[in-house]
């Protein structure tokens, strides 16, 4: 059957648009993997709670929890309450305690489901009296918590450290102290500013290369209790330059969501597994590339993913830290929620035309599995925007 709707283009004027089929990809099923791989997973609102929006988020737990489980299906694991899930952009720590905690239960009820949660200190307001001892302190009280939970840690950048920290020296500080304490090895997550303009010059410097000296400083240190690194620095040179001077037994975890297939499938070097948003929006398709890789098929990997790219480098256009947005909308046009609603009022950070444009990629890349919904919801947005 074919799908044709009419969308606005970037003249002024609307066109009419056919839709390609979609992909073949899988819904769930027993998959092989030769790279770990998680999904930062994004949290569904309720549209109908009584809040303030831009104050106060409301969860739809169950429809947040559902979307996990299809993560888990698909043989993808989850990274919980990362930026993805509006994590200090929209998302209070008390809501990420509660979000952790149904998380790991829901994990703890399926076999050998992959979780790993975010630890920060987003609950300390960033200002001039903060010290490190209070970061310290807010790290750990995190930490705590996830371990307490039984959660493994993803070791989150902290803004109150990139504001306090007089230089490299307190970032090794803070950072020896927090690894010497959690029990099993954790996930450091090196976040760019170009995903949160506050973390600029973290680890003491505004040069990416001085910058990543001293956090390879820190891994070499700390190196049995580091499971790996994540770094979104959108940077493909930087990623492999840093990920050949890694320890031995740390692992790079990908989080360029402009060149992931090519550093998840490697060199003659090494290779990054993957710890990404994009795989939000894109789960079935990474996890049928990922099967193809594990059965040694990099054609079909590659072939799977290729078309990807341009879809999410326009997720992850700047401002960058408004591609939960785009996440979000792929999420609703899939039919995995209801409604395009979210945390914070943040279904509104992106341009109608940047939508429809995030609607034809979509298509080219195969991943709008039912394309007669997927248009019915597009036109539903636009009349929502005047575009009846």
């Amino acid at each position: 059957m074919t799908v044709t709707l009419t969308l606005p283009a970037r003249s002024g004027k609307s066109e009419s648009y056919t839709m390609g089929a979609p992909l073949a990809l899988p819904v769930s099923g027993t998959m092989k993997f030769n790279r770990i791989a998680y999904a930062a997973a994004h949290v569904v609102s309720d549209p109908l709670a009584d809040n303030d929006p831009f104050l106060t988020p409301a969860i739809d737990w169950d429809r947040t929890i559902s979307f996990r489980e299809h993560l888990w299906d698909l043989g993808l694991g989850v990274a919980e309450a990362m930026d993805t899930a509006q994590r200090g952009m929209g998302l209070g720590w008390a809501e990420a305690q509660e979000l952790i905690s149904r998380a790991l239960a829901a994990a703890r009820s399926r076999d050998n489901a992959l979780i790993a949660c975010g630890a920060g200190t987003d609950h300390l307001q960033p200002g001039p009296d903060v010290t490190l001892d209070h970061i310290l302190r807010a790290y750990e009280e995190q930490v705590g918590f996830v371990e307490g939970e039984g959660g493994r840690i993803i070791l989150m950048a902290s803004r109150a450290l990139a504001q306090a920290a007089k230089g490299p020296d307190d970032y090794v500080r803070i950072y020896d102290r927090v690894l010497s304490q959690v029990r099993e090895p954790v996930i450091i997550h090196w976040l760019g500013e170009m995903f949160d303009p506050a973390l600029e010059g973290y680890w003491g410097a505004a040069d990416h290369d001085e910058a990543m000296n001293t956090c390879l400083e820190v891994l070499a240190a700390h190196a049995a209790k580091i499971d790996g690194i994540k770094i979104s620095l959108l940077s493909k040179d930087k990623e492999i330059a840093m990920r050949r001077r890694l320890p031995q037994g740390v692992r790079m975890y990908t989080g360029d969501d402009f060149n992931y297939p090519d550093l998840i499938a490697g060199d003659e070097h090494g290779y990054s597994d993957a710890l990404l948003g994009i795989f939000d929006a894109i789960a079935p398709a990474a996890s049928a590339a990922l099967a193809a890789l594990g059965n040694d098929d990099r054609q079909r990997f590659h072939n799977i993913l290729a078309p990807t790219i341009a879809l999410s480098r326009h997720i992850f256009a700047a401002p960058t830290r408004f591609y939960k947005t785009g996440v979000v909308f792929i999420a609703y046009l899939n039919g995995l929620q209801d409604h395009f609603t979210m945390v914070g009022g943040q279904e509104g950070a992106r341009s109608t035309l940047h939508l429809a444009e995030l609607f034809r990629l979509a298509d080219k890349a195969g991943i709008l599995l039912d394309p007669e919904r997927a248009a019915q919801r597009m036109q539903r947005v636009l009349a929502v925007r005047g575009l009846a």
